[in-house]
């Protein structure tokens, strides 16, 4: 055992040399500014190399606590990456601003105020209770209708929900139903393929005010409507045929195997639906906002691209990432929450 560690600890080392020997030669001579792009590479596949051998070492019960150390290094990594290749010149500051201008870029956003538009990233939260006292809620959601993230948020989860919640439903009478699909399926593939942005001015005809929220809400809301539906389609009739038969031999009705047997087994399914619609939401409404917003995140970094302000343009891109993070991560917690036979078990027992 005791030699089959040390064997553990000398691939670990001999990596750590390769990764620190090469990066060192390229250094040497002189190479990153024409090869920074392959050096990368060799990067990349050493430190997965040395993050495999490291995982080795991990005993069983930290497994779980490296596999999110890695999780989080790796970005970390990235970005000392790109700081470095900035700050050496090889990639232009101008257009693509270090991670260290990017983050005091988001910082003046979410703290700033701009008068003019009256108008701000976060909208000003820390006076939220005072507009609560002294103004009702009236001026509370006045103080909320500055805040760029408040507006995205809100035609987000409108959007999510208006289009989640009955394409659900059409979903499990697809899924249950040979009649129903062989009616419908062709024409849900038809319009699923189309481009949701470009169904954004039809949105625009069909609502009384083409530039309210209305068409930005409907767009996201088509979005989120097809890739649930499709997907609680098929977790509904792909369903192992053996719960069915279960149900129906203890005399389950047509509610019951709805309730306790349709709705469980493709609960799965209809849930990598719902991330899916999450993240094609927040997509599209970036893009709406692109062209056709005087509110929201999206709106935001397009502004500051136009005005050639590159590090606030990249901070507003963080911002939808960490929004992506956020949203997914949230979703995932309402899933494990909705079904807790799938939680994972503790791995702290020996």
């Amino acid at each position: 055992m005791r030699t089959a560690d040390a064997g553990l600890v000398k691939a670990v080392l001999w990596r750590a040399g390769a990764l620190a020997v090469f990066n060192g030669m390229m250094s040497l001579f002189g190479l990153w500014p024409a090869l920074w792009w392959l050096a990368g590479l060799v990067d990349f596949v050493l430190i997965v190399l040395l993050a495999e051998a490291g995982a080795t070492l991990i005993p069983p019960r930290f497994a779980r606590l490296y596999a999110r150390a890695l999780a989080v290094a790796f970005p970390l990594i990235l970005l000392a990456g790109w700081e470095l290749i900035v700050r050496a010149r090889i990639l232009s500051p101008d257009w693509f601003p270090p991670p260290t201008r990017i983050a005091v870029a988001l910082w003046q956003l979410g703290t700033s105020f701009d008068e003019f538009s009256r108008t701000s990233l976060l909208g000003r939260p820390w006076l939220l209770p005072q507009r609560l006292a002294t103004g009702g809620p009236a001026d509370a959601a006045a103080l909320l209708a500055e805040s760029h993230l408040w507006a995205t948020l809100t035609r987000v989860f409108l959007g999510f929900l208006i289009g989640a919640a009955p394409g659900i439903l059409l979903g499990v009478f697809m899924g249950m139903s040979r009649t129903v699909r062989t009616m419908i399926d062709a024409t849900l593939s038809a319009f699923y393929v189309l481009p949701k942005i470009a169904i954004f001015p039809i949105m625009m005809l069909v609502f009384p005010d083409p530039f309210g929220e209305g068409p930005k809400v409907a767009v996201v809301a088509i979005s989120a409507f097809f890739l649930v539906t499709i997907n609680t389609m098929v977790g509904v009739r792909d369903i192992d045929p053996v719960y069915l038969e279960a149900g129906r031999n203890y005399g389950a009705g047509r509610w019951q195997m709805l309730r306790h047997v349709i709705v469980p087994g493709a609960m799965p399914v209809i849930f990598a639906g719902l991330r899916l619609a999450l993240g094609t939401a927040l997509i599209v409404i970036i893009a709406v906002e692109f062209v056709r917003a005087k509110t929201g995140v999206g709106f935001l970094t397009f502004y500051y691209w136009e005005i050639l302000a590159p590090e606030k343009m990249y901070a507003g891109l963080v911002v939808v990432m960490l929004l992506g993070v956020l949203l997914t991560a949230g979703l995932q917690w309402v899933e494990r929450l909705v079904m807790p036979w799938r939680r994972e078990p503790d791995s702290h027992a020996g």
